[in-house]
């Protein structure tokens, strides 16, 4: 006789309300409403509007039925009992610096923007939607060879092995003890090896529009692939996304990231975005040793000196400082702009970041560095 665990109390109504959608003609599938639990958990939501948008990420409503959705929700968690609106506009594509400049604020940041602070209303700039990608399958064959890939550095943790630098002295003790005195072999000890962090830095600024939704599908196939993974959004502000991008479905975690991000397409401080992560003590030292990969054209705004500081520290915390611009897909790309020729002198390199397949290829190259 099987005895079936009863979910835990906190966690029925997020079931009912999948049940709710389902009796009312919305398509919902099993694992999306198991997605659903786990993203609320996952935001650590402050408030109502945090779990409608995981709700919208995760049941993924038809912009049609929109509005139905919404209205279903409020009855569940709000206990109004409104009528349907017949239409009205999506609020997803809704600018919300456009929202904040009414009598409603902004969406608070949960704790995946760790860098403090909430997103005013003019660094809310707007929702970012994902389009199609023609690239899926360069992705697909990457997640599926950098898992055995990704570059690897020593640990301090030692395991058995037939050829090592060291002895297993409490092998070689154990049988002295088991043969009275007597070592018949020398057992020896070898550094585990283990994945190198990867720290990606993606410049999510005006400029870089073109290349963002790209950067942040590859974003995804690496933290899908490897295990020690740090994403961070830069533009006018800093935020971590890699907690978004854990999530398996591809389109559920960049509609995540869609939310979390409030500076799409703004203005470029990179100084002070990387300023704010090196003030971290945490962050700061994701980069110790670390691969560190910052996607960005280099169009600085602010003070290049902050800048420079910035990138002077991370070249000391990093095994590789790499940056990666869509503008070195030309052959002839020379950084020309002065923040660009500030920083070269504590980069490891600047190479190309045009295209998914580019990107690829770096970071799979980056094993044989290691080696």
């Amino acid at each position: 006789m099987s005895i079936t665990q009863p979910l835990p109390r906190a966690t029925e109504p997020f079931v009912e309300f999948a049940s709710l959608l389902r009796e009312n003609g919305f398509s919902v599938a099993p694992e999306q409403t198991m997605g659903f639990i786990e993203a609320v958990g996952l935001l650590g939501p402050r408030d109502m509007n945090d779990i409608l948008q995981a709700g919208r990420a995760m049941f993924a409503p038809p912009p049609d039925r929109r509005a139905e959705f919404d209205a279903l929700f409020r009855m569940k968690f709000l206990g109004q009992s409104i009528p349907v609106p017949a239409s009205g506009p999506d609020e997803d594509e809704i600018l919300v610096g456009e929202e904040a400049a009414g009598d409603s604020e902004p969406p608070e940041p949960d704790d995946l923007n760790e860098a403090g602070g909430e997103a005013t209303g003019n660094e809310v700039l707007s929702t970012r939607r994902f389009a199609g990608v023609d690239e899926i399958e360069t992705l697909r064959r990457f997640r599926r060879v950098a898992r055995e890939s990704l570059p690897v550095r020593k640990s301090y943790r030692r395991a058995a092995a037939n050829k090592g630098d060291g002895w297993n002295m409490r092998k070689v003790f154990r049988q002295a003890v088991q043969r009275d005195g007597e070592v018949i072999e020398l057992p020896k000890l070898r550094r585990k090896l283990r994945q190198r962090r990867i720290v990606l830095l993606i410049d999510v600024s005006g400029s870089m529009k073109d290349q963002t939704d790209s950067y942040l599908r590859f974003a995804h196939a690496l933290a899908q692939a490897g295990q020690r993974i740090e994403i961070f959004t830069l533009g006018t502000r800093l935020t971590r996304i890699t907690r978004a991008l854990k999530v398996r479905n591809r389109a559920q975690a960049l509609n995540l990231v869609s939310g979390i991000v409030a500076d799409w397409d703004g203005g470029t401080r990179l100084g002070d975005a990387l300023q704010a992560f090196l003030d971290i003590p945490r962050f700061a030292g994701f980069t110790r040793g670390a691969a560190v990969l910052t996607l960005s054209d280099g169009l600085e705004r602010g003070d290049h000196a902050t800048l420079v500081d910035a990138v002077e520290k991370l070249s000391r915390l990093a095994w590789r400082l790499i940056w990666l611009t869509p503008l070195a897909g030309d052959a002839g790309y020379r950084p020309e702009t002065a923040a660009m020729q500030a920083i070269m002198p504590y980069l490891d390199s600047i190479e190309d970041g045009s295209s998914i397949a580019a990107l690829c290829e770096r970071v799979l190259s980056l094993r044989q560095e290691a080696a």
